[in-house]
C-alpha cells in the first residue's frame, strides 16, 4: 500500500513578499502616465531637432560657429555649458551641440526621473491612493520598485530616441549613441536622489524640493569644479552631471563614467529601501512641526492661503531666475566686444543689425518674458491642482465663493509673476552693468522687463480662461507659448507672415531699449488679460469641480 503526498509548498522569501504585485503596479503606472511619460520623453527629443536646424542656420560656416564659442568657451561657458571638450581644435556642430547645449538634456531629463519617482510614491501617500493600494496583495517595497522600473524604461527609451535623433542629424552613430546613454544615466542618478527624498519627508513638495535642491548642488559643484581648471577640475567629480559630461561625446568618447552614475542610482537607491522599512506608509522620516494654536487674523482670507501655497514656488523661481539673469548680463561685455564677427543670421534673431547691444538687452527681456510665462501657466495648473486633489472643496465649504476663491490665486500668481519679471530684470540689468561699466543699464533694464508684464499676464489669463471652461482645455495653453516663444527668436530669421506675428502676445509691445515705448499696446495686453480671467472666472463658477 502506498500513500500518495502533495509537495511542500514553498514559503516566497521576505524579498519577495517585498516585492508582491510590482508587475501589476507598473502596468497601472505606465497606464496612468501614458500621455504625461510620452509627452516628456518626445519633447526632450525635439529638441535636438531644434538645436541641430538652428545652428547652421544662425552660424552657417566654421568661421561663425568658431564666433560662437568666444561665448560658450571661458568662464560664462563653463557656468552654462560645461568645460567644452574639443572647443580648441577642430571644432564641429555636433561637439558644440553637446559641449553647449547637452547639460540641459542632462537637466531635463533628471527633472523627467525626479518629478516621476516623487508621483508615483509620496504623491500616492499622500493623496492616500497608495493606502487603498497596500490593503491588496502588495508588498512593502512593491510601489518604489514600480517607480524605479518605469523611471529606468523611460530613461532607455529617451536613450534609444535621442541617439537616434542625434544620428538622424548626421552624427557619427557611436557619438550619438553615447550623447544618449549620457542623459539616461544623468536621469538614473536623480531617479535614485527622489527615492531617498521621499523618505524623509510626508509631504510631496518638500520631498521634490530635497531632491531639486540636490539638483541644484550639483549644478553648482560642476560649475565651480569646471570653473577652477580648464576642461574641469577634481571638484566636477562630485557631481552626477559631470559624470555624464566627462563622457566626451563626438571628441575622444568614453563610456566608463557611466558607470560611476549607475553605482550612484544602485546606492541612493538601497538607501531609498532601507529608509522605507522604517518608517510607517504616510508618514515621513522627520516628523512635522505643529502649527500654532491660532492664526493670526490676516491670514484667514483666500488670498493669504494661496501666498502661503504659492511662496515657495515664487521664491524659486525668482532666485533661479536672478542668477540666470546676472549671468546672462555678464554676457554683455564680452558681446561687445565681437560683435563684428557675428553672423547676419545670428543679428537677425537679435531683431537689430545697426544697434547689436541694444538688440541684445531686449532679447533677452522676451526671453524672460517666456521663461516667466512657464512660471504663469505652472501657477494657474496650481489651482487645478488643489481642484483636483480634493483640497478645494473644504474651502468652498465655508463662506468663501468660488469666485473670490479663483480670483485670489491668480491676484498671487500675478503679482508673483510681475515680482519675479522685475527681479530678473534688475539681476540681468546689475550682470550687464558690472560687464559694460554702465551703471545706467540697471534701471534701463528693469524698465525693459516691467513693460512686458502685461504679456505674461496675458498667457496666465489664457491658461485661467481654458481652465474655467475645461481643464481638459488646459495643455493649449503650452501651445500658445510654444507659438509666441517661436515666433519671438525665430520668426524675422525664417520670414513668418505678418499675421502671424499679429496673433502673438509678444509681438506688440515695444522692445525696450532697441524701441521707444508706446503705451497703447499694453493697455490693450491688460486688457485682453482682462476679459480672458473674467470668463475663467464666470465658467469656473458655472461648471462642476473635478477631482481625481
Amino acid at each position: 500500500m502506498t500513500t500518495a503526498t502533495s509537495a511542500r509548498p514553498t514559503t516566497p522569501s521576505r524579498a519577495d513578499r517585498a516585492a508582491t504585485g510590482t508587475g501589476r503596479l507598473v502596468r497601472v503606472l505606465l497606464r496612468r502616465d501614458r500621455v504625461k511619460l510620452p509627452a516628456w520623453i518626445l519633447g526632450i527629443t525635439v529638441f535636438v531637432f531644434y538645436f541641430n536646424t538652428a545652428l547652421p542656420t544662425i552660424a552657417p560656416t566654421e568661421a561663425d560657429l568658431a564666433a560662437f564659442t568666444q561665448f560658450s568657451a571661458g568662464p560664462v561657458g563653463a557656468v552654462l555649458g560645461g568645460p567644452g571638450y574639443g572647443f580648441d581644435a577642430d571644432l564641429t556642430y555636433e561637439i558644440f551641440f553637446v559641449g553647449t547645449y547637452g547639460l540641459y538634456f542632462l537637466l531635463a531629463a533628471a527633472i523627467m526621473n525626479l518629478l516621476l519617482v516623487s508621483r508615483h510614491t509620496r504623491v500616492e501617500e499622500q493623496s492616500g491612493r497608495a493606502e487603498l493600494v497596500r490593503a491588496s496583495a502588495v508588498g512593502r517595497n512593491a510601489p518604489l520598485t514600480a517607480a524605479l522600473l518605469v523611471a529606468i524604461g523611460a530613461d532607455v527609451v529617451l536613450a534609444l530616441l535621442l541617439g537616434t535623433a542625434t544620428a538622424a542629424m548626421g552624427y557619427a552613430v557611436h557619438g550619438s549613441i553615447l550623447f544618449g546613454a549620457s542623459v539616461a544615466a544623468a536621469g538614473l542618478a536623480f531617479a535614485g536622489v527622489t527615492a531617498l527624498t521621499v523618505q524623509i519627508t510626508e509631504y510631496s513638495r518638500a520631498a521634490s524640493g530635497l531632491a531639486g535642491a540636490v539638483l541644484g548642488a550639483a549644478y553648482v559643484i560642476r560649475a565651480a569644479g569646471d570653473l577652477l581648471v580648464e576642461n574641469g577640475s577634481m571638484l566636477s567629480w562630485f557631481s552626477p552631471l559631470a559624470w555624464s559630461q566627462q563622457t566626451r561625446a563626438f571628441v575622444d568618447e568614453r563610456w566608463w563614467p557611466l558607470l560611476l552614475s549607475l553605482a550612484f542610482f544602485a546606492g541612493t537607491a538601497a538607501v531609498g529601501y532601507a529608509l522605507a522599512g522604517r518608517r510607517d506608509l504616510g508618514a515621513g522620516l522627520k516628523a512635522p512641526r505643529p502649527g500654532p494654536a491660532r492664526a493670526a487674523g490676516w491670514l484667514r482670507s483666500p488670498a493669504a492661503l494661496s501666498l502661503r501655497l504659492q511662496r515657495a514656488s515664487i521664491l524659486g523661481w525668482a532666485a533661479a531666475l536672478v542668477l540666470l539673469g546676472f549671468t546672462y548680463g555678464v554676457l554683455v561685455g564680452p558681446m561687445t566686444d565681437t560683435f563684428s564677427d557675428l553672423s547676419p543670421e545670428f543679428m537677425a534673431v537679435l531683431g537689430a543689425e545697426d544697434d547689436v547691444l541694444n538688440g541684445y538687452l531686449s532679447f533677452m527681456a522676451i526671453y524672460d518674458v517666456v521663461l516667466v510665462g512657464v512660471f504663469a501657466i505652472l501657477a494657474v495648473q496650481g489651482l487645478r491642482s488643489e481642484e483636483a486633489k480634493g483640497r478645494a472643496e473644504p474651502v468652498l465649504a465655508t463662506a468663501t465663493g468660488r469666485v473670490r476663491w479663483f480670483g485670489s490665486w491668480l491676484a498671487v500668481s500675478a503679482v508673483g509673476a510681475v515680482v519675479i519679471l522685475v527681479v530678473a530684470g534688475f539681476a540681468f540689468g546689475v550682470g550687464a552693468a558690472v560687464s559694460s561699466s554702465d551703471a545706467g543699464l540697471v534701471w534701463e533694464l528693469t524698465v525693459a522687463h516691467l513693460v512686458r508684464a502685461p504679456e505674461v499676464l496675458v498667457f496666465m489669463a489664457v491658461a485661467a480662461m481654458l481652465l474655467g471652461i475645461s481643464p481638459r482645455a488646459m495643455p493649449l495653453a503650452w501651445i500658445v507659448l510654444v507659438f509666441a516663444g517661436l515666433l519671438a527668436f525665430f520668426g524675422q530669421l525664417l520670414d513668418v507672415p505678418q499675421w502671424l506675428h499679429d496673433l502673438s502676445p509678444l509681438d506688440h509691445i515695444a522692445r525696450v531699449p532697441l524701441e521707444d515705448l508706446t503705451i497703447g499696446p499694453v493697455v490693450i495686453l491688460l486688457a485682453i488679460a482682462t476679459v480672458a480671467t473674467g470668463i475663467g472666472m464666470i465658467t469656473f463658477r458655472r461648471r462642476d469641480l473635478t477631482a481625481t
